[in-house]
């Protein structure tokens, strides 16, 4: 796709999905050409970019994204197309939740098996706190082909929440933009590898009060403490070193 079609704002979406989709790779949160990551086309509520079905994530760019509606029909000139499973969760969050500019959804092993404990996600350790009493939870209803889970799976996300996870599934984070929903997904999978580390000792776990549980995760959500000063966005300064981590060693630019 040329850069001439599409508007300042969309290339800039582009861009830094496609630099999501590399870094995911890059942190080993893909699964081979499975799971996903959409972000909304700006100025729309009924258009959004995913990946080509069968691209690895490491060699996806700007220009490779294909455009679908909430119908799942392409409306660009992509000689490729998209995985079903994928519209099926996505569509339904990007339907539902206006403010949620980026999805992203992962398969990862930490994550899987968090999402496979009767316990789900833990308050055992800061990471795990910037989600305390903000992750909610999907049952798990088969591989995502059923339009009908649609509304089940937006009923238990609800209006607010930004982490969701899909029992025995994996873990799905809304950003209002995508380096928040990337932010958000890597201190999530940080969160679940930790668990899965502490309670494979069998030790017991050193609690946290929940004064203090409530505590950090407000402190999370204000952005404070990584904020720029005069700058609304607390992930900006985070994003920018992220890309520094693809952009030296990438055979092929994600701003292609």
């Amino acid at each position: 796709m040329s850069s001439k079609d599409v508007s300042p704002a969309e290339r800039q979406v582009r861009e830094d999905l496609a630099a999501a989709y590399r870094l995911v790779a890059y942190y080993g949160m893909d699964d081979s050409i499975y799971t996903h990551i959409s972000a909304r086309v700006p100025g729309t509520e009924d258009q959004f970019l995913i990946n080509p079905f069968g691209m690895l994530f490491r060699d996806i760019t700007a220009s490779s994204l294909v455009k679908i509606d909430l119908e799942g029909r392409i409306l660009d000139d992509s000689p490729f197309d998209v995985n079903p499973a994928g519209f099926t969760i996505h569509s339904a969050v990007h339907s539902a939740r206006h403010d949620a500019a980026c999805v992203l959804h992962t398969h990862t092993v930490a994550g899987v098996a968090v999402s496979s404990l009767a316990c789900g996600l833990q308050p055992c350790n800061q990471w795990a706190l910037q989600f305390h009493e903000r992750v909610v939870y999907h049952d798990f209803e088969g591989i995502a082909l059923d339009p009908d889970e649609c509304s089940r799976l937006v009923a238990d996300l609800g209006p607010t929440s930004r982490a969701l996870i899909l029992r025995n599934h994996g873990l799905v984070t809304l950003g209002r933009n995508v380096p928040e929903a990337f932010i958000l997904m890597l201190n999530l999978e940080r969160a679940c590898r930790v668990q899965v580390a502490i309670q494979s000792t069998g030790l017991p776990i050193h609690p946290v009060s929940l004064e203090v549980c409530e505590k950090t995760a407000r402190q999370y959500e204000s952005g404070d403490s990584v904020r720029e000063a005069g700058q609304p966005d607390p992930n900006g300064r985070e994003w920018r070193a992220m890309l520094q981590r693809i952009e030296p060693a990438a055979p092929s630019s994600f701003r292609d």
